[in-house]
Protein backbone atom coordinates (compact mmCIF):
# COMPACT_ATOMS: atom_id res chain seq x y z
CA UNK A 1 0.00 0.00 0.00
CA UNK A 2 1.19 3.57 -0.83
CA UNK A 3 1.52 5.55 2.60
CA UNK A 4 -2.37 5.85 3.70
CA UNK A 5 -2.75 8.83 5.98
CA UNK A 6 -5.75 10.08 8.39
CA UNK A 7 -7.09 13.71 7.50
CA UNK A 8 -8.99 15.43 9.65
CA UNK A 9 -10.97 18.52 8.95
CA UNK A 10 -13.81 20.21 10.53
CA UNK A 11 -17.18 21.72 8.88
CA UNK A 12 -19.32 24.72 10.27
CA UNK A 13 -22.45 22.21 9.49
CA UNK A 14 -23.27 18.61 8.69
CA UNK A 15 -24.94 19.82 5.42
CA UNK A 16 -21.36 21.16 4.43
CA UNK A 17 -19.28 18.11 5.80
CA UNK A 18 -21.70 15.43 3.82
CA UNK A 19 -21.11 17.41 0.46
CA UNK A 20 -17.52 17.36 1.11
CA UNK A 21 -17.51 13.79 2.09
CA UNK A 22 -19.30 12.45 -0.93
CA UNK A 23 -17.53 15.01 -3.64
CA UNK A 24 -14.14 13.59 -1.83
CA UNK A 25 -14.76 9.87 -2.17
CA UNK A 26 -16.83 10.56 -5.53
CA UNK A 27 -13.43 12.23 -7.16
CA UNK A 28 -11.51 9.58 -5.61
CA UNK A 29 -9.37 11.64 -3.32
CA UNK A 30 -10.80 9.52 -0.57
CA UNK A 31 -11.29 5.70 0.30
CA UNK A 32 -13.88 6.86 3.20
CA UNK A 33 -14.89 9.63 5.35
CA UNK A 34 -16.32 9.51 8.28
CA UNK A 35 -18.48 12.43 9.59
CA UNK A 36 -19.41 12.60 13.33
CA UNK A 37 -22.95 13.78 13.52
CA UNK A 38 -23.01 15.18 17.01
CA UNK A 39 -20.82 18.42 17.31
CA UNK A 40 -17.96 18.94 18.63
CA UNK A 41 -17.27 22.33 21.13
CA UNK A 42 -14.08 23.80 19.39
CA UNK A 43 -12.45 26.64 21.62
CA UNK A 44 -9.81 28.71 19.23
CA UNK A 45 -7.71 31.88 18.87
CA UNK A 46 -9.03 33.74 15.65
CA UNK A 47 -7.75 37.21 14.75
CA UNK A 48 -6.50 37.72 18.11
CA UNK A 49 -9.62 36.68 19.88
CA UNK A 50 -10.65 33.71 21.63
CA UNK A 51 -13.46 32.06 19.83
CA UNK A 52 -15.75 29.16 20.85
CA UNK A 53 -18.19 27.13 17.83
CA UNK A 54 -20.00 23.96 17.14
CA UNK A 55 -18.15 21.87 14.43
CA UNK A 56 -18.82 18.67 12.94
CA UNK A 57 -15.05 16.39 12.61
CA UNK A 58 -14.72 14.51 9.43
CA UNK A 59 -11.71 11.59 9.45
CA UNK A 60 -11.05 11.11 6.27
CA UNK A 61 -8.94 7.98 5.02
CA UNK A 62 -6.83 8.53 1.69
CA UNK A 63 -3.16 8.06 0.81
CA UNK A 64 -0.02 10.41 0.58
CA UNK A 65 -0.07 10.51 -3.65
CA UNK A 66 -3.51 11.70 -3.30
CA UNK A 67 -2.83 14.60 -0.26
CA UNK A 68 -2.30 17.46 -2.55
CA UNK A 69 -5.36 17.15 -4.89
CA UNK A 70 -7.75 16.58 -1.53
CA UNK A 71 -5.94 19.45 0.30
CA UNK A 72 -6.86 21.46 -3.00
CA UNK A 73 -10.62 20.19 -2.84
CA UNK A 74 -11.72 20.40 0.50
CA UNK A 75 -10.25 24.34 0.44
CA UNK A 76 -12.26 24.53 -2.58
CA UNK A 77 -15.41 23.11 -0.84
CA UNK A 78 -15.00 24.62 2.42
CA UNK A 79 -16.81 27.67 3.69
CA UNK A 80 -13.97 29.01 6.26
CA UNK A 81 -11.45 31.37 5.38
CA UNK A 82 -8.64 29.28 6.98
CA UNK A 83 -10.16 25.47 7.31
CA UNK A 84 -8.37 22.88 9.40
CA UNK A 85 -6.35 20.17 7.10
CA UNK A 86 -4.40 17.85 9.66
CA UNK A 87 -2.79 14.60 8.38
CA UNK A 88 -1.52 12.00 10.09
CA UNK A 89 -0.07 8.71 8.68
CA UNK A 90 -1.49 5.72 9.09
CA UNK A 91 1.18 3.24 10.57
CA UNK A 92 -0.15 -0.06 9.67
CA UNK A 93 -3.48 -1.86 9.40
CA UNK A 94 -5.26 -4.71 8.23
CA UNK A 95 -3.59 -5.86 4.73
CA UNK A 96 -7.16 -6.12 2.82
CA UNK A 97 -8.61 -2.63 4.85
CA UNK A 98 -5.23 -1.29 3.13
CA UNK A 99 -5.48 -3.01 0.11
CA UNK A 100 -9.23 -1.77 -0.02
CA UNK A 101 -8.02 1.86 0.47
CA UNK A 102 -5.51 1.70 -1.97
CA UNK A 103 -7.92 0.87 -5.12
CA UNK A 104 -10.46 3.66 -3.81
CA UNK A 105 -8.84 6.38 -4.19
CA UNK A 106 -6.41 4.92 -7.28
CA UNK A 107 -6.99 7.59 -10.54
CA UNK A 108 -9.00 5.67 -12.86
Amino acid sequence: MERAIFVYTTYPSVVEAERAGRAIVERRLAACVNIFDAPVRSIYRWKAKVEQAREFLLIIKSSRARLAPLRTEIERLHSYETPEFIVLPILTGAPRYLAWLAESVRAS
